[in-house]
């Protein structure tokens, strides 16, 4: 169960409620963007970071003539800001370790900003290295409880699945990265379609945090998350119950 933690689940779960904001929105026309111009082209077909980026437009329920238009823009080469992808290491509260992912036309900017809100909510921003070695790549598809479990592990296992974990309410199917797209779409062909999937940083330990610490850890998280620049952002605290609730 190594890097699976209630929080994660939490965030899936949040998912759509964040998605009504809209900044969600900008999150993904930017990774679209950065899809397409990485080298992988205008076709989701060819292009597997552009296909997932869909898929996560898709599920936050954006106007399919935003992402395509997004798309075009993007693949008319000289046209808009020229986006970088970075990623920052840092430490939370308790010592937990801290990925941090985005896609930004001001690096600048963006890591004066990023290390502002680690010093404001009980972290510090790494130098890099200090924390990445905690994290692995993985694909991560997740399935709500109501899917018949059993089923799912099999057709998972026969796909190439690397692990299947269930609980708090949902059930996780864990991947390499060069597997996730086969098990994806064998498992779509099985009927299971997942709530969300994408290919994420997963920590080989937890750390549990508890009390204020606990409240900090969440805090700090959500208010990285909250920054426009920023993609994703990776943690390997676990909470008890109790302190999610």
């Amino acid at each position: 169960m190594s890097g699976h933690s209630k929080w994660a689940t939490i965030k899936h779960k949040k998912g759509k409620t964040d998605a009504q904001r809209g900044k969600i929105f900008t999150k993904i026309i930017r990774e679209i963007t950065s899809a397409v111009r990485a080298g992988g082209g205008p076709d989701p077909n060819s292009n597997p970071r552009l296909r997932l980026a869909i898929d996560k437009a898709k599920d936050a329920n954006m106007p399919n003539d935003n992402y395509e238009r997004a798309i075009i823009k993007a693949s008319g080469g000289g046209d808009g800001a020229a986006l970088e992808e970075v990623a920052y290491e840092g430490y939370g509260p308790a010592g937990v370790a801290i990925m941090v992912e985005a896609i930004t036309d001001n690096k600048q900017r963006t890591v004066s900003e990023v290390r502002n809100v680690f010093s404001k909510n009980g972290g510090n921003l790494g130098a890099a290295g200090c924390v990445s070695y905690i994290f692995t790549r993985k694909g991560r598809l997740n399935f709500d409880k109501k899917t018949n479990e059993e089923s799912l592990t099999m057709a998972a296992i026969d796909a190439g699945a690397e692990d299947i974990k269930a609980e708090d309410g949902s059930i996780e199917v864990e991947t390499t990265p060069e597997n996730f797209e086969k098990v994806k779409t064998e498992l779509k062909k099985q009927g299971f379609t997942p709530a969300t999937s994408e290919l994420a940083l997963v920590p080989s330990t937890l750390v549990t945090v508890t009390g204020e610490d606990a409240r900090k850890a969440i805090k700090l998280v959500e208010a990285l998350e909250d920054n426009d620049d920023v993609q994703n952002v990776y943690a390997n605290f676990d909470v008890p119950d109790d302190i999610l609730e």
